[in-house]
């Protein structure tokens, strides 16, 4: 019998490789010129961070390759060792780890910093990869779905204790291929309105909010006496689901106050306009508005970025990376950007529908969700569209251990999609 595994070059989805390799290098590029300095070394000086981030890339290449030439079964059957495995080192993390900007994620070995955060994502796609695509685990069952959601909030759990706020809200991206594999769709509906009666209840007066619900409510019940045949347990149910939206209402402050930090609450009202700090919370992302506008249409080119070079924007080579994209590439050098990590997108879901083994499609919607989460978060809080949280452009920012961490995500994915293409 013919194993799967031969010739596995000709069965990469080599599309996919090539985007990845893109992005890496033109991130590289981006923090090179976000930290350039005429008197420093050369690009392999690793006393600054382009130094370092091309040894890191040198790692994830060789991470790349590794994870293609591997037994492509080794994944889904150490999924659940690995996922101990990196819950151990977010537990050590709690213990041991110093405060970095706020938070306790990095592991400090003399130089060397890791942030196990950051492989939280991928070992937590693989276990919850693994649990779903058992021969006896049913999606529609209540035991089945608690230890799904087990298997994500436990990381997502311990991570929020680093208070690494962004790093933790990207676990919520699980919910997309939960709901692809058959949960219900009103789990996504309540998650949802949550939000957006946790948002009007922090814009507007809390009245009007329950007001608003009441017209809901109202508008129910005339619907509900128009027809022919009236289930009573049909109008019991949402006027229950009415005073809870209202209970959750009013307890909007208690959560705002005793759970966010006090810089998480600020950018939450700088925000929703109820604050204004330009010289202090909101200082990142006006500079950044300022970085990319002034790069207009074409940019000011490859290390011409005044707001850049003069360092008016904080974290401009790790979480603002994008607006040095904006300030020397230009409109141009943006929409190509994100015409990139979209294709990524598109392509990575079409590439999991395809999947024959459930494991593998599991897995490709996790990869696929978790970087819809960091590239939307990272571009909207950029672009002021959403809070500041602070979570990497995957592949783009710098940072050895989230551009490993991704590169994982994404090649053994790859992988068990050429295993796929081999049996076709």
């Amino acid at each position: 019998m013919r194993n799967q595994d031969d010739n596995i070059l000709s069965n990469i989805d080599w599309k996919v490789v090539a985007i990845y390799i893109a992005l890496v290098v033109f991130g590289w590029m981006n923090i090179y010129s976000a930290v350039y300095d005429e008197a420093a070394a050369g690009v392999f000086d690793l006393e600054r961070q382009h130094g370092k981030q091309l040894l890191w890339i040198a790692i994830a290449f060789v991470t790349a390759i590794f994870t293609l030439i591997i037994d492509s079964r080794f994944f889904s059957s150490a999924a659940y060792i690995i996922y101990a495995l990196v819950l151990c080192l977010l537990v050590v993390v709690l213990f041991t780890a110093t405060v970095t900007k706020g938070a306790t994620s990095w592991i400090s070995i003399g130089s060397f910093k890791l942030q196990p955060s950051e492989f939280a994502k991928f070992a937590t796609a693989l276990a919850f990869a693994k649990y779903l695509s058992a021969i006896d685990v049913d999606i529609r069952n209540k035991h089945t779905k608690a230890l799904a959601w087990t298997v994500i909030l436990v990381p997502a759990l311990l991570v929020l204790l680093q208070h690494d706020t962004g790093s933790a809200l990207v676990f919520a991206s699980f919910v997309l291929p939960f709901f692809r594999e058959g949960m219900s769709g009103s789990i996504l509906i309540i998650g949802l309105a949550a939000v957006l009666i946790f948002v009007l209840s922090l814009a507007i007066n809390k009245f009007i909010v329950v007001g608003l619900l009441l017209l809901v409510l109202l508008g129910y019940i005339f619907f509900w006496l128009t027809k022919s045949k009236r289930n009573f347990y049909n109008i019991i149910k949402p006027v229950l689901v009415f005073f809870a939206c209202v209970a959750f209402v009013f307890s909007v402050d208690f959560v705002f106050e005793n759970v966010l930090e006090p810089h998480q609450k600020d950018r939450i009202y700088v925000l929703l306009g109820k604050s204004d700090d330009p010289q202090g919370i909101n200082y990142n992302v006006n500079q950044s508005k300022i970085a990319i506008g002034s790069g207009r249409i074409i940019g000011k080119g490859f290390l011409e970025g005044t707001q850049t070079k003069y360092n008016f924007v904080p974290e401009q080579e790790t979480d603002f990376i994008f607006c040095t994209v904006g300030e020397e590439w230009g409109f141009m050098g943006s929409v190509a950007l994100v015409g990139m990590y979209l294709y990524l997108l598109f392509h990575l879901v079409t590439m999991a529908e395809r999947q024959r083994s459930k494991f593998a499609r599991i897995y490709g919607y996790s990869v696929a969700s978790i970087f819809f989460i960091h590239f939307t978060i990272n571009i909207g809080m950029v672009l002021g569209l959403l809070p500041v949280i602070g979570i990497p452009l995957p592949f783009f920012s710098y940072g050895g251990s989230s551009l490993i961490a991704f590169t994982l995500l994404l090649f053994v994915f790859i992988r068990q999609d050429a295993v796929h293409n081999q049996i076709l």
